[in-house]
C-alpha cells in the first residue's frame, strides 16, 4: 500500500545513529538539520496517497492487488516507461527536481533487479529468492532506500583488497551461519539520514582479490553498527526560508555511512563475494537503464525550473526584450528540451530483453548521461550572465525590510517595474539559491558527477551507441565511387 507521509515520518523513530556538528542526532523527524527536509519527502508520501492521484501514481500490486506506487513497477513495455514518467514528474516537479534520491530512485534500481532474478541466481537460487522477497516487502511497504555504491576516496590507485587495512571499504568480515557481518565504510549515502533501509554493494569495477567488497545487500538504517556521518547541513542555521527557500526546505543530506560490524541476515543478501554479478546486477540487467531513467525524469524538472526562473528574472527586469537577452533564454530552452526529448525517445524506442522487460533505449540514456556533467553548469553560467550583479546586491536577509532606518530606502531602490521592493528580493534570492548559495555548489557537483567519471558514463555510451547503421551508411557511401578510370 502506498503509505502516508506521517507513517513515513513515523518509520524514521528507530534509534539510528546520526551524527552531525559532533553530536548524535536523537531524532532527526525534530532536528533543525534535517526536520525540513523530511517533511519535503513527506509531502511526496502524501501526494501519492491521494486518491485523486492514485491512477497517475500507483498500480495494482501483482501479488496483493493493493495500489502501490508505480516506481516499483518493472516495465515491460513503452507505456509502462511512459506512465513511469509521469509519476516520477510528478513527484519531481514537487521538489523542483532538488531531492535526486526521492524514494523512487533505488525503487527503480529494485524493479530492474525484480525483472532480471536470473542473474541473482547464478549464485544459487536462494539469493533470487532473497531479492523477490525483499522487492515484494519494499514495494508493499512503500519503502525508502538509499544506497552507498562507491568506495571512499581513500587511495584510487590500487584495488579495494590492496588499501592500507582491511575492510577499510564496507566488506565482509565474518561469514556465519545465520548471515555476514559487514565492516567497513561507502559514500555517498545521499538521502540516508531520510530513508528506510540502505542498499549497499559496489558499482565502481572490482579485481580478483576483491571478493569480499563483491556484495549486494539491504541493511535497515537503525541497524546496530551502522553510523551516519553527515556532510554540513545546509537548512541548519539559515535565518529564513524568505532568505534560503531551497536549502531550508530540499536538503536531502549526503554522509558517509560506516558499517561498524553490522550484522546482515542471509535473507537480505542478494549477492555475496561474487566479482562478475556484483558488476552485473547493474549493467547486464536493466537496473542502471532503469534506475537512470527516473533520475533523467528527475533531472527535466529541475530543467524546466532552472529555465523558468531565469526567464522570470529577466522579463522583472525588463531585459527579456533585448534580442540578445532571448538568445541566451533560448540556449537555455533548448538544452532543456534536448534532455526531455532524449527521455521521451529513450521511451519510444526501448528494448524488450530476454526476460521481457522494457529497456529505456541505451543509446539515448547514455547520450543524456553524458551531455549532463557539462550541459547543467553551462546553463548555471548563462543564468549568471543573465542575472548579473542582481543575485549579489541583495539586503542581507529578511530583516532588514522590518527595520524602519532602511526599508523604506529598500522599497525605493532594490525594485523593477511593476515588481516592488520586497517581491523582487524574493525571487533574486531563490536565483541565487539556484546558482549562487552552498545548496546551488553542491547542486552543481551532483549534476557534474552523479554518473561518476564523465570517461565512465562516455564508455558507457561508446558501447550502447548503433556503429554498425552508423559505419554502414560510410561503406555504402565508399562503394559509390572509386578511382577514375
Amino acid at each position: 500500500m502506498v503509505r502516508s507521509g506521517a507513517e513515513y515520518i513515523e518509520g524514521l523513530r528507530d534509534g539510528r545513529a546520526v551524527y552531525v556538528n559532533g553530536e548524535r542526532v536523537s531524532d532527526v523527524t525534530a532536528h533543525p538539520a534535517f526536520a525540513a527536509g523530511v517533511r519535503s519527502v513527506a509531502h511526496l508520501y502524501d501526494l501519492a496517497s491521494r486518491p485523486d492521484m492514485a491512477e497517475i501514481m500507483t498500480y495494482p500490486s501483482p501479488t496483493t492487488g493493493h495500489p502501490i506506487n508505480r516506481a516499483w513497477k518493472t516495465p515491460r513495455s513503452a507505456e509502462d516507461l511512459r506512465a513511469r514518467r509521469r509519476a516520477i514528474g510528478c513527484w519531481a516537479d514537487a521538489s523542483y527536481g532538488l531531492i535526486g534520491r526521492s524514494p523512487d530512485h533505488v525503487a527503480s534500481f529494485f524493479a530492474g533487479f525484480a525483472g532480471s532474478l536470473d542473474i541473482f541466481a547464478r549464485g544459487g537460487q536462494r539469493f533470487a529468492d532473497n531479492l523477490q522477497r525483499f522487492y515484494d516487502k519494499a514495494s508493499q511497504e512503500d519503502l525508502y532506500l538509499a544506497y552507498t555504491i562507491v568506495h571512499p576516496q581513500i587511495d584510487r590507485s590500487k584495488p579495494a583488497h590492496q588499501q592500507p587495512e582491511p575492510h577499510l571499504f564496507a566488506s565482509v568480515a565474518e561469514e556465519r551461519s545465520d548471515g555476514i557481518v559487514v565492516r567497513g565504510a561507502m559514500m555517498v549515502g545521499t538521502g540516508a539520514v531520510m530513508s528506510d533501509y540502505i542498499f549497499l554493494s559496489c558499482i565502481l569495477p572490482l579485481r580478483p582479490g576483491d571478493e569480499d567488497y563483491a556484495i549486494s545487500v539491504v541493511v535497515p538504517n537503525g541497524a546496530p553498527g551502522v553510523k551516519i556521518m553527515c556532510r554540513r547541513p545546509y537548512a541548519q542555521g539559515q535565518p529564513s526560508v524568505f532568505d534560503y527557500p531551497l536549502s531550508t526546505r530540499f536538503d536531502e543530506t549526503d554522509s558517509l555511512i560506516v558499517f561498524d560490524d553490522v550484522f546482515v541476515p542471509w535473507e537480505h543478501v542478494f549477492i555475496y563475494r561474487d566479482i562478475v554479478n556484483t558488476r552485473a546486477q547493474f549493467y547486464e540487467g536493466p537496473a542502471h537503464l532503469i534506475g537512470n531513467h527516473q533520475a533523467q525524469v528527475r533531472f527535466i524538472s529541475k530543467l524546466k525550473f532552472l529555465v523558468g526562473l531565469a526567464r522570470r528574472v529577466c522579463v522583472m527586469t525588463g531585459a527579456e526584450t533585448l534580442p540578445q537577452v532571448q538568445a541566451q533564454l533560448g540556449e537555455l530552452a533548448a538544452r532543456a528540451a534536448l534532455v526531455e526529448g532524449l527521455v521521451v525517445a529513450s521511451e519510444t524506442e526501448c528494448l524488450i530483453d530476454q526476460n521481457g522487460v522494457a529497456r529505456p533505449n541505451p543509446a539515448f540514456a547514455y547520450a543524456n548521461m553524458t551531455v549532463q556533467s557539462s550541459l547543467y553548469p553551462e546553463m548555471l553560467q548563462i543564468f549568471r550572465d543573465l542575472a548579473g550583479g542582481g543575485l549579489i546586491a541583495l539586503p542581507s536577509s529578511a530583516a532588514d525590510f522590518a527595520n524602519p532606518e532602511i526599508a523604506a530606502q529598500l522599497e525605493r531602490y532594490v525594485q523593477s517595474p511593476g515588481t516592488p521592493s520586497r517581491e523582487k528580493v524574493k525571487l533574486m534570492k531563490l536565483a541565487w539559491e539556484m546558482i549562487g548559495s552552498e545548496f546551488a555548489g553542491r547542486h552543481l557537483l551532483y549534476e557534474m558527477f552523479y554518473a561518476g567519471a564523465p570517461f565512465v558514463v562516455k564508455g558507457h555510451a561508446y558501447r550502447t551507441y548503433d556503429w554498425a547503421s552508423a559505419e554502414a551508411l560510410v561503406q555504402h557511401c565508399l562503394d559509390g565511387y572509386g578511382l577514375p578510370a
